[in-house]
Formats: C-alpha cells, sequence, structure tokens
C-alpha cells in the first residue's frame, strides 16, 4: 500500500463506509454486532458514522465476526492503520498560524497525564528559555509573538502535581549551539532547574561509550493514547495502540542509556562551563 499522507484523512470515512456495507451484506443489525463483538450498539452506530475511529483490535473483531477474510480483509484493515494515522505538515500548520499549533498541544497537555519526551536534536518548548523558542522559529516569517508566549505559557504545566513528566535528551540536542554562549550557558541552567522539578524526570545520553540504538526521530508519547513522531517537514499522529506502545518500548530502552538526577545536572554544568568558555 502506497504512504499518501493526503489520503489519511479521507481513510477514516472510507473506514467508516465499507464497515457498515460488510454488515449489512452480512444480514446484521448493529446490535447483533454489538453484542457478538462485545461492544455497545453506540459504539457500533458511532463507529459506521465516522464519528469514532476505531482502533485496529476493534476492527478485526468485527471483521472476525461476519466473517471477511482474505484480500478484503486485508484492505479493510489497511485502511483502519490510515485511519488511525493523521499527518500535519509544517507548511499547513505555518498558514493556520503556528499559535493554532499551541492551542492544539495545550489541550492534549490538559488531557493527558503521563508525558515521555524522546528529544534526538533540539530542546522542546516546554524546557527551552525565551531566547531558545524565539530562535527555533527563527525561519518563519511574519510576527511570531503570540506562538513565542503561547510556548512559554505552556510550562506552567510542567509544575502540575497530576503530571508525570520524562524528558530523555541526547548529547546533541544539548549541545546543538542554536544560541550565542551567553545564551546557550542560560539554556543549560534551565535544564538544570527544571530536572529539580518534584514530578519531572530529565535525563541525558552522553555521545561516549557503547549505543547498539540507531534512532531516527524525535518522539512524543501521550500516555498509552497518542504517540507524536517528528520528521523533517511534518508530524506523524499514531493512534493505534500498537504503534503507541512500540515507541513506549523504544523509550524504555533509550532510557537505560541515561544519566539521571545529580549525574545529569553534572554533566549539564559541565556543558555550561565549555559555553562560558567559549564566551571568554
Amino acid at each position: 500500500m502506497t504512504f499518501e499522507p493526503e489520503a489519511l484523512g479521507q481513510s477514516r470515512s472510507d473506514l467508516a463506509a465499507v464497515l457498515k456495507k460488510e454488515r449489512k451484506r452480512a444480514g446484521w443489525t448493529q446490535v447483533r454486532l454489538a453484542k457478538r463483538c462485545n461492544m455497545s450498539q453506540t459504539k457500533i452506530s458511532n463507529i459506521e458514522s465516522g464519528k469514532l475511529t476505531p482502533a485496529i483490535v476493534d476492527v478485526e473483531l468485527i471483521l472476525d465476526a461476519l466473517g471477511a477474510e482474505g484480500p478484503l480483509a486485508a484492505e479493510i484493515l489497511a485502511l483502519a492503520r490510515s485511519a488511525n494515522t493523521e499527518w500535519q505538515d509544517h507548511w499547513s500548520s505555518r498558514r493556520r498560524g503556528l499559535d493554532k499549533k499551541q492551542n492544539e498541544l495545550a489541550r492534549l497537555e490538559a488531557v493527558s497525564t503521563e508525558f515521555r519526551y524522546f528529544l534526538l536534536s533540539m530542546i522542546t518548548g516546554l524546557l527551552a528559555t525565551p531566547e531558545y523558542v524565539r530562535a527555533s522559529i527563527a525561519d518563519v516569517p511574519g510576527d511570531q509573538s503570540k506562538t513565542i508566549a503561547k510556548k512559554l505559557e505552556r510550562q506552567s504545566v510542567l509544575v502540575n502535581p497530576e503530571k508525570r513528566f520524562t524528558f530523555l535528551l541526547t548529547e546533541q540536542a544539548v549541545r546543538w549551539p542554536l544560541l550565542p554562549p551567553l545564551e546557550m550557558t542560560m539554556q543549560m541552567d534551565r535544564l538544570v532547574s527544571v530536572s529539580r522539578i518534584p514530578n519531572v524526570r530529565l535525563g541525558v545520553i552522553p555521545l561516549g561509550g557503547h549505543i547498539p540504538e540507531r534512532p531516527l526521530n524525535t518522539f512524543t508519547v501521550y500516555d498509552r493514547r497518542l504517540a507524536t513522531v517528528e520528521t523533517g517537514t511534518g508530524a506523524l499522529i499514531l493512534r493505534d495502540h500498537r504503534d503507541v506502545n512500540v515507541y513506549r518500548e523504544d523509550f524504555e530502552r533509550y532510557e537505560g542509556y541515561a544519566v539521571w538526577g545529580d549525574d545529569c545536572r553534572s554533566l549539564l554544568n559541565d556543558w555550561a562551563m565549555i559555553f562560558t568558555r567559549q564566551r571568554q
């Protein structure tokens, strides 16, 4: 199946239509199908109307109940995977306004409890100083003052005791000189400060020793419901539980290569001193 980002949204309505068609072909009512799949009739109705995007496991249950198999079942499962995947390209986000993206992230943070950030190449906005935030979107034309303000406003979620954050940064992400030395020193201090917040774990993977892994992307996992994967031109939003679990498992492996607590803060202070000497 060819990957076409623009078709991801359409696959939701296609999936709803084909599941409804297969139920009717089998001569089943929604009530009968719901009972066979141990679901509510309301859930089946919402799936068939496109109001609810079913998880792949739900689609598998429905197909099994209806006796769908072979190429047809494979095609429907491919639709289900596409329906659980969303593509957000950078150009669309910029046309809508990056401040709108900040609103979306704030809503996601409001309904999530457990956050895992794997930061491969840059520091994320929740950890950034105002100077770093400004530099990170310096290539976006127009007045970005609203976006900067909302990025900084979102940082207040870090002190919400009902939330749990784990930030895992590579040495490259921490030390990439996006700012002049003085401002990079301030960014190191910011990371040290955040690492002391009680509900935040912050670790760094040093570029030393043997790391038999090859991470390709920055990604974030929200609870067990959703994972976002950054690319050079946009982000994939993954909702299927199997996709989300893969990124949770990746994150757990990478955690084993990181330094935490006082060892992490010591490393950050050492790197801050390197930037300090560059100023002299």
